[in-house]
């Protein structure tokens, strides 16, 4: 017996080392249908936690041991079985991946087949933290799934429009191009959604509009979007370089790490670890979490004062450097969870920025809102708004734009 429902749900799929985040969503309104988060993955402590959105479906969690990425997503299956929204159903249309790295090859979502997967695995060597999570995610909803179409999107996808100017390192071209060293950029999926929402905030076409987009986070990159391009980022081979983050040191004299290891006797991977995971915020004062922070500066926290002026001084020169490649700035974009909800650091990024034409309103700036809003007053020259990002959707969105036309022409949809 046929089932005429539309195919219209997507499930999205961010597999980490030891965890996975989950929304299903519903593309014919951009609905969220659940979400959910399974987390030490491997554990005897692993933790399941699903919230249904409809019909006033209440969180679950369950904690128990979860061996391994596949009893993982079986996991999840349960509960969105359930909710009656099972991975069986004709109305789920595609599985979107979010996977960290596709290189230069990959600038657009892709339909995943064994050369997309050979291709993933290759690049491991640029990204050996976070795309063998993301393989082993997607063998795993395969394996579930066989029959529906499985689309990887690509953090680094919408840098791929960077100009050999903006993403090649001055090194020898021949070792660059033999080791793939090159500025790849992260947070892709965030800077696409937020450039292309800011432009609907000002009320233009994307293809209209300059932005710098300030995605701010624990892991924080910017970057300059032409007319919907992306031009240039401050994330390069990997997420350590530009600004100062939650546990990176962002930008940093290469020599720095032979000095650290002539002089300090550190080991390539004790050196790894200082600068991705004890550098940044918290290793400047201890803390990487902004509320804190501006919690200890206003009890007279001298050092985690300075560990927020070095965070800042280095925002505002991102500022300065992408207002002149772009030559034009329409609207600077503050979004994650920093960039949406530390005033703060908004209002100080932007201070003395004037002659640029960039100002925050003090009141407006203070407002706590859920979407998109300017915060810049009515005579600045460029407008600084906050806008949520929402990666998961433009995931779905993306993979839905994909299959669906694929899913009508033979008849499925």
């Amino acid at each position: 017996m046929s089932d005429n429902r539309a195919a219209t749900r997507v499930l999205v799929l961010n597999s980490g080392s030891s965890s996975v985040k989950y929304q299903l969503l519903d593309m014919s309104d951009s609905s969220r249908l659940a979400v959910g988060l399974v987390e030490r993955i491997g554990e005897e402590t692993s933790r399941l936690v699903h919230t249904p959105l409809t019909d006033g479906g209440e969180k679950r969690e369950r904690t128990a041991p979860i061996a391994d990425h596949e009893a993982a997503l079986k996991a999840v299956a349960e509960e969105l079985a359930a909710d009656g929204l099972g991975l069986d159903s004709p109305e789920l249309a595609v599985i979107g991946h979010r996977v960290v790295h596709g290189g230069k090859h990959f600038t657009e979502p892709t339909v995943i087949d064994d050369a997309v997967l050979a291709e993933i695995e290759r690049l491991i060597p640029v990204a050996p933290l976070h795309n063998p999570a993301n393989l082993t995610g997607i063998r795993t909803a395969q394996a579930l799934r066989p029959d529906l179409p499985q689309v990887a999107v690509f953090d680094t996808a919408f840098h791929t429009t960077m100009p050999e100017s903006a993403s090649r390192y001055a090194i020898d071209v021949k070792t660059a191009d033999e080791h793939r060293i090159r500025r790849y950029g992260f947070h892709g999926t965030s800077h696409a959604y937020v450039s292309r929402e800011t432009a609907k905030l000002l009320g233009k076409d994307p293809s209209e509009v300059n932005v710098i987009v300030l995605h701010l986070g624990n892991g924080a990159s910017a970057s300059a979007v032409r007319g919907g391009r992306c031009v240039d980022t401050s994330m390069g081979l990997t997420p350590l370089e530009g600004l100062v983050m939650g546990t990176r040191s962002g930008d940093l004299d290469p020599a720095v790490i032979f000095h650290l290891m002539r002089v300090g006797g550190m080991s390539a991977d004790e050196i790894d670890a200082l600068l991705n995971k004890k550098s940044g915020l918290i290793g400047l004062c201890g803390d990487n979490d902004m509320r804190e922070i501006r919690r200890r500066i206003d009890e007279g926290d001298e050092q985690a004062r300075l560990a927020f002026d070095i965070y800042i001084h280095r925002l505002k020169k991102y500022i300065g450097a992408y207002y002149a490649v772009l030559g034009r700035v329409d609207a600077v974009a503050f979004t994650a969870g920093v960039g949406e909800n530390a005033a703060p650091v908004r209002e100080a990024a932007v201070a003395g920025l004037e002659e640029l034409g960039l100002a925050v309103d003090g009141e407006l700036n203070a407002v706590r809102a859920d979407g998109p809003r300017l915060i810049s007053p009515e005579y600045a020259r460029v407008a600084v708004a906050v806008v949520p990002t929402d990666e998961e959707l433009e995931i779905a969105r993306q993979s839905y734009a994909l299959v669906a036309p694929a899913r009508t022409d033979d008849g499925n949809a």
